[in-house]
């Protein structure tokens, strides 16, 4: 179906009151963000990364995938990245975890919350994962149900819920019963990827619509957006709109899909907590201590981010202390 403003307008930007004023940031850089890169990034600075992000505020933060190295070679020292967190009171560390082998591997590291993933199309499941959605959401009932025999949290997060770069556009019905089969299976909460950044505010303001209509609670919702074509934050005030208040985010916008053509650029956290912050919204991050993890990260990686306000940063603050203990910065998926 075609989504037309005039038919779904969503509601106009309520005023900030008392219900309004917390949003959930759910940092993914560590994982999603570096994932793709060509430069693997040491583990003393995978640690460094995710400590800078803990130190400016941000409370779940997806720091690594339990996959087979030879499949994300970047992401290989994920039991030596946990074993080096400390754990603090309040902060969550999540794990990707592909399938049951996965799982048992978080496990052994002590991992306390977990993330699958499957993605509503078809196609993009079958290239992303090599399954068939069938075969997909039968593999992640058994992870889900050992996880919750652990008494683990755990995230489903689903794929290509705002478009398909194989197929276009995926049915709202479908993205809907696949969420609401991941929910029956025991994810305890929802994040819909907007893979290849095909999705417009409207869109995102109809299917979380059809959720709710669908009896899925709106804490359970999270939204993972990509700023391919610049609506990330459009898309992301829109689901704000809709009622959600968990959005998931990369520091700089570093991160993309790598199985998806033309994918790239997860939205930013450091640009969705200025949003909010902007708005009286409430995140419990410091933005002056995100955009320099996001300085700290760029300078590993050794090229320049997209994040629109790490490039603020990088222009107003050049000698911002969030900085302070790094060189000179002169110079998978959802």
């Amino acid at each position: 179906m075609a989504y037309d403003p005039m038919v779904h307008p969503g509601p106009r930007l309520p005023a900030v009151g008392a219900e309004q004023t917390a949003v959930r940031i759910y940092e993914v850089a560590p994982r999603d963000g570096l994932q793709n890169e060509a430069q693997v990034v040491t583990t003393d600075d995978k640690v460094e990364l995710i400590e800078r992000l803990v130190r400016s505020g941000l409370t779940d933060i997806e720091v690594t995938s339990f996959v087979r190295a030879a499949w994300i070679p970047q992401l290989a020292d994920a039991a030596e990245v946990l074993a080096r967190l400390p754990r603090r009171e309040g902060v969550r560390f999540w794990a990707l975890v592909p399938n049951v082998r996965g799982l048992e591997r978080a496990v052994e590291s002590e991992v306390r919350c977990v993330a699958t993933v499957m993605s509503a199309s078809e196609t993009h499941n079958k290239k992303n994962l090599n399954r068939t959605r069938r075969e997909s959401l039968a593999g992640l009932r058994e992870v889900i149900a050992t996880a919750k025999a652990e008494d683990m949290r755990v995230r489903a997060c689903l794929s290509t819920v705002f478009g398909c770069p194989y197929e276009g556009e995926v049915p709202v019905a479908e993205s809907v019963g696949l969420c609401v089969d991941l929910l029956e299976a025991g994810a305890d909460e929802l994040a819909l990827g907007d893979t290849t950044g095909m999705g417009n505010p409207a869109q995102v303001f109809a299917i979380v619509e059809a959720l709710r209509g669908a009896g899925v609670p709106l804490p359970r919702i999270g939204l993972h957006m990509h700023d391919t074509k610049g609506t990330a934050l459009a898309n992301v005030l829109a689901g704000w709109q809709a009622g959600v208040r968990t959005f998931d985010g990369s520091v700089a916008g570093v991160g993309g899909c790598p199985y998806a053509p033309g994918a790239s650029g997860n939205a930013a956290s450091d640009d969705l907590v200025h949003l909010f912050s902007a708005m009286g919204v409430q995140t419990g991050v410091d933005i002056d201590a995100l955009a320099g993890a996001g300085v700290f990260l760029a300078d590993r990686l050794g090229r320049s981010l997209p994040g629109r306000y790490h490039r603020f940063h990088l222009g107003a603050a050049p000698a911002s202390p969030a900085a302070e203990g790094g060189p000179s910065r002169a110079r998978h998926t959802a």
